[in-house]
């Protein structure tokens, strides 16, 4: 029997020994983390349902490593010199450093934006009787749900705060502990709800997390934020992620929150109410830092039907242009702004004198005689010149407008050559490489502004002689630029236009200018950052109706400054 007994109890034991290895397993990997969900969306359940917006920080080191590859030699001493004295303050306030306590524990990073509470502020017994006092408008609230992938490390990191010389007051809410260090100027309000810390300088707002993770609503039970914080933007290598499911509501209410802005017209109110929603992304990638935003949109808002440029303008700037700014289209945006404002006080007055001047002075329709021939593609431009009246300011401006109207265009030109001849305007003309420029300038000086034509379909009109000559001449045009490839091949096409600035020509004109003018340079820091930046690239499309999408590339330069 006891032999049987003994046998029997051999499996049994193995079994036993066996459960408690594996729930000491299971205990390990939850502590290290392997089960924690620290996903944008886990982080959204704990953020309160009337946040008027969240973002999501990506802390994973390969993607920000990502900068690496990108910047000047001072540019990356600059960046280690900022990130070290960060981690020496840390470590001389809390004794904390980074790397070693924070970093290993770190799994994400969700803040959010909440909105303002509004106290009142006790009346004073009136002597004599006084208006009521109004109610005092804070800023919103922010709060900061951390995701936590290794709760071992975040223990150490717990003990070591303990033993440091950071004291910690205590509160319970509803069965939860919320600390607060006591020896800071400023307040932070701190607890732990399961895989996540949360944080934020008004305890109220810790509160409602912790309301929102015992059940109440959350932000992502907003309606759309379940797909919004999933998806995300489609953008390569996301380091942030911001969602505003409210768009128009969310930003009333900030703007509303704010003491120095302007209220906004009840038209314009109308208008931002019709954005339902934005989610946007930052990512970094082998062209630099990109920035996408896709909004959701009534269809009713867009006034003008879009049609993707056919991008032919941007041939006829020179190499040497500076920024450029392009798109189509004027006469309709013009029309429908009219159409749009009809509603508003002040603002058909204010075109009816407009309308009126301009044929006073000139016999001119402002809607049919100036603006109605613009209904092709547009540009306007920054060409560098080191001639002329331009000279002094290192750049002029250059416009060009495709129309299929020449025929009014010219006419339109005509009386304004005859207007400027009987203000004693010198209007002359003369021939660049087979291309007719008229020019004005004031008696014995040189041009002060010229134009022509490029072909039979576009205009370009240009500030200065030598601005004229490059427009007119233009042996090499912007789309060849290394620069302006370099930072638009990558934005989508086909699209609205584009935004471009060469940030390495706009740099050598702002310390030329400053240098002229005897003012002081910009300071070594702003200028190793600038100087890390290639260049600056905008652009717009709108897949469908209810959709608008945005992208802008801060194009970097390597490493290596080349």
């Amino acid at each position: 029997m006891p032999e049987k007994k003994s046998n029997w109890l051999i499996p049994v034991g193995i079994g036993a020994a066996a459960v408690i290895a594996g729930g000491a397993t299971l205990g390990y990997l939850y502590l290290r983390g392997t089960f924690s969900d620290v996903s944008p969306l886990a982080s959204a359940k704990i953020v309160p349902d009337e946040a008027l917006m969240a973002g999501f920080v990506s802390p994973d080191a390969k993607s920000w490593a990502q900068l690496q590859q990108f910047g000047t030699k001072e540019a990356q001493q600059l960046i280690g010199k900022s990130l070290a004295d960060f981690n020496q303050q840390m470590l001389k306030e809390s004794q904390i450093d980074y790397d070693k306590d924070v970093k290993p524990w770190l799994g994400s990073v969700m803040f959010a934006v909440l909105p303002a509470t509004t106290s009142p502020t006790p009346p004073t017994p009136p002597t004599p009787p006084t208006p009521p006092t109004p109610s005092v408008v804070n800023a919103p609230n922010l709060l900061f749900v951390v995701g936590t992938k290794d709760k071992i490390s975040l223990f150490n990191f717990a003990n070591k705060l303990n033993t440091s010389k950071e004291k910690l007051a205590e509160s319970d809410y509803k069965g939860v502990k919320i600390l607060e260090p006591t020896n800071k100027s400023g307040k932070t309000y701190v607890a732990v709800l399961g895989d996540h810390v949360i944080f934020s300088d008004s305890k109220k707002s810790v509160e409602s997390a912790i309301d929102t993770y015992k059940g109440e609503p959350s932000f992502a039970s907003q309606e759309g934020v379940r797909s919004m914080v999933t998806k995300g933007v489609d953008i390569q290598n996301p380091v942030v992620q911001l969602y505003l499911p409210n768009y128009g509501s969310s930003i009333q209410q900030l703007i509303a929150n704010n003491p120095n802005a302007s209220p906004l017209p009840p038209e314009s109110l109308n208008q931002l109410k019709m954005i339902k929603s934005l989610v946007a992304g930052i990512a970094i990638d082998n062209s630099g830092i990109r920035i996408k935003a896709v909004a959701k949109i009534d269809p009713a808002l867009n006034l003008v039907e879009y049609k993707p440029t056919p991008g032919k303008v941007i041939a006829q700037f020179p190499l040497d242009t500076v920024a450029l700014v392009s798109g189509q289209g004027i006469k309709q945006g013009w029309s429908a702004f009219v159409t749009q404002t009809k509603s508003i006080p002040g603002w058909q007055e204010q075109f009816e004198q407009m309308r009126q001047q301009l044929k006073t002075n000139f016999n001119l329709d402002l809607d049919e005689d100036v603006i109605g021939w613009m209904d092709g593609e547009f540009a306007l431009g920054a060409v560098s010149a080191n001639q002329g009246i331009s000279a002094q300011f290192g750049f002029g401006g250059a416009l060009v407008l495709k129309t299929s109207d020449r025929k009014t265009a010219e006419n339109t030109l005509a009386k304004i050559n005859e207007v400027a001849k009987a203000q004693a305007i010198n209007v002359t003309q003369r021939n660049i490489q087979g291309k007719t420029v008229t020019e004005f300038s004031s008696p014995g000086q040189e041009a002060w502004l010229g134009y022509g034509w490029l072909d039979g379909e576009s205009l370009f009109i240009a500030t200065g002689g030598s601005v004229v000559d490059a427009m007119a001449s233009n042996s090499q045009s912007l789309e060849n630029s290394p620069s302006f490839k370099a930072i638009t091949n990558t934005l989508p096409k086909p699209n609205a236009g584009y935004f471009y600035l060469d940030m390495d020509k706009t740099m050598a004109l702002m310390n030329r200018n400053l240098a002229n003018n005897q003012q002081s340079p910009i300071p070594p820091e702003a200028s190793a950052f600038l100087n890390s930046i290639r260049g600056i690239g905008l652009t717009a499309t709108q897949p469908d109706s209810s959709t608008s999408n945005m992208e802008i590339l801060l194009a970097l330069k390597p490493k290596s400054g080349n």
